[in-house]
């Protein structure tokens, strides 16, 4: 146990229960949140995954202010703030660490990527970031730059539907770089709708639904059984979709 636990940053997460308001509203009515107790993360990859609107999103957030993290994304010297719009989860959530802590980390959300980019210009660390501004690369090269230059290893790593602006060619380039950082004592914390990420191997995939988070094996997700059935018989399925 304790050579697990040196491995982890963040060992679970745990909702503080008698400290919410009501279970009734928002976010605490999301079935995710209203049945959560602990949430227990794997010591090198965690996936969220699940429907759009099963508050994915809305529980990374969380787990990132716990973390000290800036709520529109960046390091922990982010500080930056373009609209409040955060939920207050994060005030009733608690989080266990290891016993070691990170000596790097990143909080990666694809909606507020743009003004990261610009606090990075703001601040003149573009040489962290490749020596070349975010701005004048496409979603998919900023997103690649950050994750090859700024994540420098033995990190908390928490990333937001990563798979957004990336080719399936350079997916397998983040998994590949995933995989190096995680052999670098990182551990990664993602919230994904990729067959291709999910698939990376011993990590845990936490499935979100109507009865909440659940554990599930990676060829019993929806996204694999769907992606499958689809390209092994595309043409049915289309013409089954378009009539």
């Amino acid at each position: 146990m304790k050579s697990m636990n040196a491995r982890h940053y963040v060992l679970e997460a745990v909702l503080r229960r008698d400290g919410v308001p009501s279970f009734d509203s928002y976010p605490f009515s999301l079935p995710i949140i209203r049945g959560l107790h602990r949430l227990k993360f794997n010591p090198s990859v965690t996936f969220i995954t699940g429907e759009n609107g099963a508050g994915k999103s809305t529980l990374l957030e969380a787990i990132a202010l716990a973390s000290g993290f800036n709520p529109e994304g960046g390091s922990r010297n982010f500080n930056f703030s373009t609209r409040d719009s955060h939920s207050v989860l994060h005030g009733k959530l608690s989080l266990r660490r290891g016993i070691r802590r990170p000596k790097d980390g990143f909080f990666f959300r694809g909606e507020s990527f743009f003004n990261v980019a610009t606090e990075a210009e703001r601040l003149g660390v573009l040489d962290s970031y490749g020596g070349r501004s975010l701005h004048e690369q496409s979603h998919g090269e900023a997103f690649l730059s950050l994750v090859m230059n700024r994540f420098r290893g033995r990190g908390l790593y928490l990333l937001d539907e990563p798979e957004a602006a990336l080719s399936p060619t350079r997916l397998l380039g983040l998994l590949r770089r995933i995989h190096d950082l995680v052999r670098d004592h990182s551990q990664f914390i993602i919230v994904t709708h990729s067959p291709i990420l999910l698939a990376y191997p011993d990590a845990s995939i936490l499935y979100c639904d109507e009865r909440g988070i659940h554990e599930v094996e990676y060829e019993r997700t929806e996204h694999f059984a769907v992606t499958v059935a689809f390209l092994n018989n595309y043409r049915q399925r289309l013409a089954q979709l378009l009539g």
